[in-house]
């Protein structure tokens, strides 16, 4: 099996690459730096993954999404391929023992964070591996003008005076801009660069007006039951918004990164399995996904940035199969709405806020805090100290690019608990239950004093020490509580934060201060743009976004809500049809579409002109009749 189709075959159960990734394989197997704009749905894992399965040794990948390495090592797993992730919150015992593994154990990944490489003796373990590829995923992240600005990423050129193999840099969005730093600052020699076109020719990009989303929503969904992703801004949203589909009769189920892994799995596969075809989530979704029938994307808000949003739009019809991206907005006023998201983003003050309370939530004295790890609500942690949520978890992710903190979101529960029976009562009761020794042993082990004093203990700690899962230990913890052996208060935690510095306060907050600023213009900037996107009324969507990439393509789409409207005779002749029925009777979207033979979007779009002009309404039975 030395061929890349022979490997992609034998791993990946494809007979074909797509589009430039073979040319990309066979220039790094050719030991070439090369550079990969490929576009959401492109597949630019396979392009580092299939050269490192081909040549000796273990290919380093660097990547500033926890979530993202753990979904591509899992992957990779399935198909009986070795792979680790260094993820933060690993001890250093751990992390050893995972250099080893990678030295010793055959394995052929190794996936670990920016930050990582500014840890030196991080640095020399790799620099003793036999490292055949290096490939830097999001490499947008290494430019202070890219969406997501991570200055450790700048410590990845290093490794060039350590190696002499091939460097990848891998994004799926890069304006020129970003490109070119992409480039400069990894030091790539001579790069190749592979960079397929932005331009979706089967996707159409559509701004819908409405009053009414949830309204607009259900008429989207009466004809349309193929898989579909609704893309909202909160956690909250992605509940209440699944809840109202399915009580309008469809399947739907929801995600967010507060969830648990259980969660998360079971949710994911209902709607890949087409039990749930609809899924409300928020940005977390879609990293890993690859679904091909996905019909539309629905935004029911603004997205930041042009990036993100076509990064979600297009997990729309990834089989070419026509498909739609749709953004339900009310009428914007550009100004107010940018003053609004001016206003969310973190300024100097706040940041210096956030830190010391979070100093003081976890009672680390100056100059301590270095190398400990820590649990927190932050729900519960902004309520505590009257900050506000978002712009709160906007911090944390601040000071988690500037390598300050690790910061993971999980599901894990802090239990503080003390033995209130005497030991040898609590060795006689392990005797007789047996089943909830090893959780009991577990924590005896771990926690001295805890017959003393109230102790606060890691459940997932306990749950991984004692081979047992963290939905057990708490059950055993509560039914311990239940019977009077156990004081016991639970708190469930959705985030861990890693101090990788030693709490030194204004110092630590005012060398970052200034690179808070430059990323908040950058920021809405970039916002300014999305907003253009939205509100521009003389431009197909698709050049638009081709035009914001550095793409210079003329060529409308012909299916985005500009070149529909713009196609005056078209809109005309479906409201014509759409009158002409309703002369007969009232009709539900739904029948509507039934008896007409246009597209649901074009019916969606000549029922909004025929609403705004007062032609129609809609009656009591939520059918459309005319005035």
């Amino acid at each position: 099996m030395n061929q890349p189709l022979d490997v992609l075959k034998a791993h990946w159960n494809h007979t074909a690459f797509r589009p430039t990734q073979e040319e990309i394989i066979t220039t790094v197997l050719l030991g070439k730096d090369t550079f990969a704009l490929l576009p959401t749905g492109g597949g630019k894992s396979i392009c580092f993954q299939i050269p490192a399965l081909l040549k000796p040794g273990i290919c380093l990948v660097i990547s500033p999404l926890v979530a993202l390495m753990k979904d591509q090592v899992e992957n990779l797993k399935s198909k009986n391929i070795k792979a680790i992730a260094l993820t933060g919150g690993i001890s250093f015992e751990e992390t050893n023992n995972l250099f080893d593994n990678c030295a010793f154990g055959d394995y052929k990944f190794l996936y670990l964070s920016p930050e990582r490489l500014q840890q030196d003796w991080v640095l020399e373990r790799i620099k003793n591996l036999n490292i055949n590829l290096v490939a830097i995923d999001e490499a947008h992240c290494i430019s202070q003008w890219g969406q997501d600005f991570r200055p450790a990423y700048l410590k990845i050129a290093t490794l060039k005076d350590y190696f002499s193999v091939p460097f990848i840099a891998l994004t799926a969005s890069a304006t020129p801009r970003v490109q070119e730093d992409i480039c400069t600052l990894l030091q790539l020699k001579n790069p190749v660069v592979f960079k397929n076109s932005f331009s979706r020719e089967n996707l159409g990009y559509h701004i819908i007006k409405t009053e009414d989303k949830i309204g607009k929503l259900k008429q989207i969904y009466l004809k349309n039951p193929e898989p579909s992703i609704v893309y909202v801004k909160n956690r909250k949203s992605c509940i209440e918004i699944s809840k109202v589909l399915t009580d309008f009769g469809f399947t739907a189920t929801y995600y967010h990164g507060g969830l648990s892994t259980k969660e998360k799995d079971k949710n994911r596969h209902l709607w890949l399995d087409e039990k749930a075809k609809i899924i409300v989530a928020t940005n977390a979704f879609g990293m890993g996904i690859d679904k091909p029938n996905v019909k539309t994307v629905v935004h029911l808000q603004i997205p930041d940035n042009i990036e993100n949003y076509y990064q979600e739009a297009g997990r729309a019809g990834r089989n070419g199969e026509k498909s739609y991206a749709l953004l339900l907005t009310h009428e914007v006023q550009s100004e107010n709405v940018l003053q609004q998201f001016a206003g969310n983003l973190p300024n100097k003050e706040f940041l210096h806020l956030v830190y010391k309370n979070l100093n003081n939530q976890f009672q680390i004295a100056y100059g301590e805090g270095f190398q400990e790890l820590f649990y927190l609500n932050l729900n519960l942690f902004c309520a505590k100290f009257n900050l506000p949520v978002t712009k709160t978890y906007a911090c944390l992710q601040f000071l988690d690019r500037q390598g300050i903190i690790t910061l993971n979101n999980l599901i894990s529960n802090k239990a503080n608990l003390k033995f209130i029976i005497e030991s040898r009562e609590v060795i006689r009761y392990c005797s007789l239950n047996t089943k909830e020794a090893e959780i009991i042993e577990t924590i005896l082990r771990n926690y001295t004093g805890i017959f003393e004093q109230v102790t606060s203990i890691n459940t997932a700690l306990i749950a991984t020490k004692s081979g047992k899962t963290e939905e057990q230990v708490i059950a055993v913890l509560n039914k311990l509580h239940a019977q009077e052996i156990i004081e016991l208060k639970l708190q469930s935690n959705d985030i861990s934060i890693l101090y990788n510095e030693p709490r030194e306060d204004s110092y630590t907050i005012n060398r970052v201060v200034k690179l808070l600023e430059n990323q908040n213009q950058i920021k809405i900037e970039q916002h300014k743009q999305m907003l253009h996107f939205v509100t521009d009324k003389t431009t197909c969507k698709s050049v638009l976004i081709s035009k914001y990439f550095g793409e210079e393509n003329t060529k409308n789409c012909g299916i985005c809500s500009y070149c529909i409207s713009k196609d005056k005779a078209k809109p005309k002749s479906v409201s014509e049809s759409i009158k002409s029925e309703l002369e007969k009777a009232p009709l539900s979207s739904n029948e509507m579409e039934n008896v007409l033979t246009f597209s649901t979007e074009e019916i969606i779009f000549a029922l909004q002109n025929l609403l705004e002009n007062d032609a129609i309404y809609l009656n009591s039975y939520n059918k459309y009749q005319l005035k």
